[in-house]
């Protein structure tokens, strides 16, 4: 487990690179998660907490309803240590349940909705999960219903869309969509949220050990194999928070509006959109999906001040034509949060010209709770890099071939991460645990360098590294290139079989709406950019790319259609 970075006595070379406002050294006080939520209710009892779909629930509502869910899982049996399953979308109930949860004494372990059911199965399985919370709509309920008496899961608290909604939304929701509305069996292994919070508001205390005690299994995506559960504790969570809170000197607490368009089951819209936002005493604007023409008319209007997303969502924010007419008035945000996936540099120029807001790239996975590196909104943004290490943040490249050893600034290898939001370790996974903090380090897996001020720069994932005849291509490097092309919109570069280089670079792009460009035209574009080993050998052009619940495209499908089709041409 990491401790918490004590003050270093000789500084390290990325803070000359630190704006004055933003201290490396900063102190970091790790405490149980469940004091986010008080503190915030003490501080801002009346300022509004949550805005969704226009009802409004302030600090101090929110808390009492924490508390009174806490007691209700108690009293079904939720203790220190349970595993408690949120499988529900952004809403209310989402940042009720996960405080309550933690107040229980339990831990939270997030589920995507949209999984298949063998997914949450298996994570079911592998959390050793007795409780769901989830949402009473047929398409996520009814998952969760098939794994009573069939997996470990013991019971399910079902939540009422209607009941979360503001009056007369709530009245046309169970009159309008009541297809949408699951039938609920009456029997002691479902309780509703509705009697789960039936009661005094008074759980009973836990002792919580911010270091030991694990707060959070959030499972990785697990397109580089089975999905690994990383055990975040209460101190890795509230250090993160406040590293995150460092690193945005000019928050304005009690006063902030948080754009909550990303999935908060996801590791980086729990921290930067819901923790960050009870931390700071921000009203969260919370959206169940991401569609564009609800955002942009949201953000007209109700002037969030912070918005975190994924590339794509500032990629299509970029294109839509009203946007670019100034229809929308998108003035009001003040700093734009790019993580999840590599942020293009022209999509990061077109959209802080579009704004007038910083669009900066930042960095972080599951197991570091997740931020780790930023770009410093008051200093200097380095295009293309991931930014600055976050206070009490040491950020080193080790050797690929010996992952023990610490290269030359300047070098290229494996980034590791060090610090006091680094998880303590993969759940009941001791091995891959060893091999992910080797030498205290955190391997990330992926492959990239520090410059001589400090900033790091991602090459590639390094599971995604092509090798082409012994030559290693890094597809980032391939995509910056395409995505160069005034007409190309989204690309995604993967690693095909290949007879005689094992694999070849192919390139899948969505173009941009009205713009026409062919192989042929690409490739010549293309023929100063890269070198020949890296230029694609196949380019496919579709309507559409895969992409995951949070709008990072994904390569996950599209190496699986090709391994197919290898599969299908060796068998005939």
């Amino acid at each position: 487990m990491s401790e918490p970075t004590q003050p270093s006595a000789q500084p390290h070379f990325w803070e000359k690179s630190l704006p004055a406002d933003i201290d490396w050294n900063a102190p970091l006080i790790p405490s149980p998660m469940p004091e986010l939520m008080e503190n915030a209710a003490k501080k801002y009892a009346g300022r509004p907490a949550i805005d969704f779909m226009d009802r409004i629930y302030t600090f101090s509502q929110v808390a009492e309803l924490v508390n009174r869910a806490a007691k209700g899982l108690q009293a079904q049996g939720v203790k220190k240590g349970s595993r408690v399953g949120l499988m529900l979308p952004n809403c209310p109930a989402m940042v009720i349940s996960y405080y309550a949860v933690l107040r229980a004494g339990g831990t939270v372990v997030n589920f995507n909705p949209l999984y298949a059911e063998d997914q949450i199965r298996e994570q079911i399985e592998d959390s050793e999960c007795e409780t769901m919370i989830t949402l009473d709509m047929p398409m996520i309920y009814g998952k969760a219903a098939k794994m009573l008496g069939n997996t470990g899961l013991k019971k399910i608290v079902t939540v009422t869309m209607a009941e979360q909604l503001p009056f007369p939304k709530s009245l046309l929701y169970r009159l309008l969509r009541r297809s949408s509305i699951a039938q609920i069996p009456s029997d002691s292994r479902h309780i509703s949220f509705k009697s789960l919070i039936a009661n005094d508001g008074r759980p009973a205390a836990v002792e919580i050990d911010p270091h030991e005690d694990i707060a959070v299994l959030q499972y990785t995506g697990g397109t580089t194999g089975q999905p690994k559960g990383a055990m975040l504790t209460h101190a890795n969570l509230t250090n993160n928070v406040q590293q995150a809170t460092y690193f945005f000197p000019e928050t304005n607490f009690g006063e902030e509006v948080m754009m909550g368009v990303l999935p908060i089951f996801h590791v980086f819209a729990m921290t930067v959109v819901m923790n960050f936002s009870v931390h700071a005493g921000a009203k969260m604007i919370l959206l169940p999906r991401f569609e564009l023409e609800t955002a942009l008319k949201i953000i007209h209007k109700k002037r969030p001040t912070f918005f975190p997303a994924v590339p794509t969502i500032y990629i299509a924010i970029n294109n839509h034509p009203d946007v670019a007419a100034k229809k929308y008035d998108l003035t009001s945000m003040k700093y734009c949060l790019a993580g999840g996936d590599t942020l293009p540099r022209d999509v990061q120029e077109k959209f802080e010209s579009l704004s007038g807001c910083r669009l900066l790239e930042g960095y972080g996975l599951s197991e570091t709770s997740p931020v780790a590196l930023c770009n410093p909104p008051t200093g200097t943004s380095r295009a293309g890099s991931l930014g600055l290490p976050t206070p009490g943040t040491i950020v080193e490249i080790t050797d690929v071939e010996n992952p023990s050893t610490v290269l030359p600034q300047g070098e290229t290898g494996e980034i590791c991460i060090t610090g006091p939001q680094v998880m303590r370790g993969y759940w009941k996974r001791e091995e891959e645990t060893a091999s992910a903090l080797l030498d205290g380090r955190f391997h990330t897996g992926d492959v990239g360098y520090i410059d001589a001020d400090g900033y790091t720069f991602l090459i590639d994932r390094l599971k995604e590294v092509i090798i082409a005849g012994g030559y290693n291509i890094y597809p980032r490097h391939v995509e910056e290139a395409i995505y160069r092309h005034p007409a190309v919109e989204e690309v995604t570069v993967a690693g095909i079989e290949d007879k005689y280089r094992q694999q070849t670079v192919k390139a899948y792009v969505k173009l941009r709406a009205g713009q026409s460009l062919d192989a042929e035209g690409l490739s010549a574009f293309l023929k100063d950019k890269l070198s020949p080993i890296e230029m694609p050998k196949e380019i496919e052009f579709r309507d559409e790319l895969p992409k995951t619940l949070i709008g990072k495209l994904s390569k996950k499908e599209l190496v699986a259609e090709e391994a197919a089709k290898h599969d299908k041409t060796a068998s005939s």
